[in-house]
């Protein structure tokens, strides 16, 4: 009974070699564009048949991410080698023949394998092989990379999900059951709601991408890299909401743990903080400002000592449902503006539960952070946020577009960007607003009052409007927004920063 056994998982095993040999299955994981810090090749033999080969490499100090990428050849003579590891001390994962290459971190592994520290030493790269021929000598090469501490993290992806300049929608801002998000189960309980639910409503709503933010959580990057392949057509680009006693921040790019307990002696100062989040390679950006601190909301509001605004990519303008008035995080941002920093407006659903009713905030995209890029990649959308090429949709729909445009002695910016301008130069601002007929632009900054809108309604589907104005040559910023017939904010621009 057990050689049957061993024989049908063989034959299973040689089929799923065939099917990938013949269909092409893609690897888990891409490898790294450079060169890789280890290869291992060799040869097994007729020998080797039904045994196990460990290949040990040494694994330095200092390593936060392991990649593997493993091939070998014989497959035409139906050979079969499957694949696991081991660290110094444990079993870290067994792939048999289902993958080609995995990554495995602290914070997250590809499924097979175990997320854990990497601890320096000898690892062994453990080769089964359920069939080799008596005459056969298949040949293996492994490469192994090792990614340091700051290193940059390309995501859970292997390439872009998509290319082409465009306009790309998101929710920078939600919760799973990995911190306090919760949904009703199946019998009607209320339950940690499960990380799949988040990325099946943001699939629904036809979002590009998203970050789920859990508090001071890492746990979910695990969940999220077995649940990416699925959702191969929404970028994942992990996140967590850094949750402080003075002030909640989400950071965007790294996994690996940066320490929360600001004011503890772990992170004494925010400056600690954002150091760590600097050497991880992570942005970093300011929630729901506007929201108090105390019982209502404890720590919600931004009360952080001595904040480097320096250090800061980007302010959640506006959170879930807080459009306008004073828990709105606009006029926060605006300040700071005022201040003449550069800092990006973005918006976050903070959904809690993945089932709410998707018309009403704060379900998932609502409101949704629309960023121009030149492809659907984690490095893109994040650098594109940093450059302030975002508007904000409140109502999260799928079609609203705002775009502005001011161009001065023959150069052009976008939101986000610098325009020169000395005194008297001529600025032309062209806006292009889709989806909001009946409604109207508006003006905000202290670039405003240097311009006249002569006719700011909207009467079209698409339309654009055009406007023209004489910089003093001081420095100001300009924002362009949209409003409903009503006057309510549906559209939120990033300025454009007028520099003489």
């Amino acid at each position: 009974m057990v050689r049957t056994l061993h024989q049908g998982l063989r034959a299973g095993a040689v089929l799923i070699a065939l099917v990938a040999l013949l269909f092409g299955i893609a690897p888990a994981h891409a490898a790294p564009a450079r060169a890789p810090d280890v290869i291992l090749t060799g040869t097994l033999t007729g020998a080797a048949h039904e045994t196990y080969t460990e290949l040990p490499f040494k694994l330095p100090a200092g390593v936060e991410r392991v990649t593997v990428e493993f091939a070998y050849t014989g497959r035409e003579q139906r050979s079969v080698i499957d694949l696991g590891l081991r660290d110094p001390e444990r079993f870290r994962g067994w792939s048999g023949g289902n993958k080609s290459s995995f990554t495995l971190a602290e914070s997250d592994a590809t499924p097979s394998y175990l997320a854990g520290p990497l601890k320096p030493g000898v690892w062994k790269l453990v080769l089964g092989a359920p069939n080799i021929r008596k005459d056969s000598r298949p040949a293996y090469t492994a490469k192994i990379w090792f990614d340091r501490k700051g290193a940059p993290f390309a995501g859970f992806g292997d390439q872009p999900l998509a290319t082409g300049e465009r306009w790309w929608r998101g929710d920078l801002h939600m919760h799973t059951g990995h911190s306090d998000g919760s949904c009703l189960s199946r019998k009607g309980a209320k339950v940690p709601c499960p990380t799949y639910k988040t990325l099946e409503a943001a699939s629904a709503r036809g979002l590009d991408f998203v970050s789920v933010t859990d508090h001071n959580a890492t746990s979910q990057f695990g969940a999220l890299r077995e649940l990416a392949p699925y959702f191969d057509d929404l970028l994942i680009i992990p996140g967590r909401e850094i949750t402080t006693f003075h002030g909640h921040a989400n950071l965007f790019g790294p996994t690996a743990f940066v320490d929360f307990q600001l004011g503890s002696a772990h992170a004494p100062r925010l400056a600690d903080i954002l150091k760590e989040v600097e050497a991880s390679g992570g942005m970093i950006a300011i929630n729901h400002p506007g929201l108090p601190s105390g019982e209502f909301c404890m720590g919600c509001g931004w009360t952080a000592p001595d904040t480097d605004y320096a250090g800061i990519a980007a302010i959640e303008a506006i959170n879930g449902g807080q459009v306008e008035g004073p828990l709105s995080g606009i006029g926060f941002w605006e300040a700071r503006l005022n201040e003449g920093l550069r800092i990006t407006a973005i918006g976050g659903s903070d959904n809690h539960d993945a089932t709410l009713d998707p018309a009403k905030a704060p379900a998932i995209g609502m409101p949704t952070t629309v960023v121009r890029a030149g492809e659907l990649s984690q490095a893109a959308i994040l650098k594109a946020i940093g450059q302030g090429h975002v508007f904000l949709d409140v109502a999260g729909t799928r079609d609203r577009i705002l775009e502005v445009r001011a161009s001065a002695d023959g150069t052009t910016a976008q939101m986000g960007d610098e325009l020169p301008a000395a005194a008297g130069t001529k600025v032309r601002v062209e806006v292009r607003v889709v989806g909001v007929a009946g409604g109207s632009i508006s003006l905000a900054g202290d670039g405003a009052k240097l311009a006249t809108l002569a006719d700011p309604k909207l009467t079209a589907a698409d339309q654009t409007l055009v406007f023209e104005f004489a910089a003093d040559g001081a420095r100001r910023w300009l924002r362009v927004d949209v409003r409903s017939l009503q006057g309510k904010l549906v559209l939120l621009g990033n300025p454009i920063y007028l520099r003489p």
